[in-house]
């Protein structure tokens, strides 16, 4: 369920700032809400867009999920029922059948830009 890795149009979502290190905020993209996470280990500050409808709870929730790892995974568990979710491939690792979308996602000058 992955999108294009070069995306035709690029919308500005926040300032990097506006999103707590390891965690996501919500978005309104095209109709559609997308989950955008700031992924910071000390280092490096990485940016990750899903969609936000859990399909296992059919709740959009994935925002407020926690992110971490498992394995070389990285990953948000859904706050509702702790299915995790690949933040790259959109994946759900209990129920690879129950995905979802990505986006590309980047950060430029100071902002947070997705990929539609």
């Amino acid at each position: 369920m992955k999108r294009e890795n070069e995306a035709a149009n690029w919308t500005a979502i926040c300032g990097v700032e506006d999103i707590v290190p390891n965690t996501g905020v919500c978005a309104l993209l095209n109709n559609e809400q997308v989950a955008v996470f700031r992924l910071h280990d000390g280092v490096d500050t990485r940016v990750f867009a899903i969609g936000n409808y859990d399909p296992n709870s059919e709740a959009s929730v994935l925002s407020r999920g926690l992110v971490g790892s498992l394995g070389e995974r990285l990953v948000v568990a859904s706050p509702i029922y702790k299915h995790h979710f690949d933040l790259q491939t959109g994946e759900c690792l209990e129920a690879p059948e129950n995905s979802v979308p990505t986006w590309p996602a980047r950060i430029e000058a100071g902002k947070v830009w997705v990929g539609a």
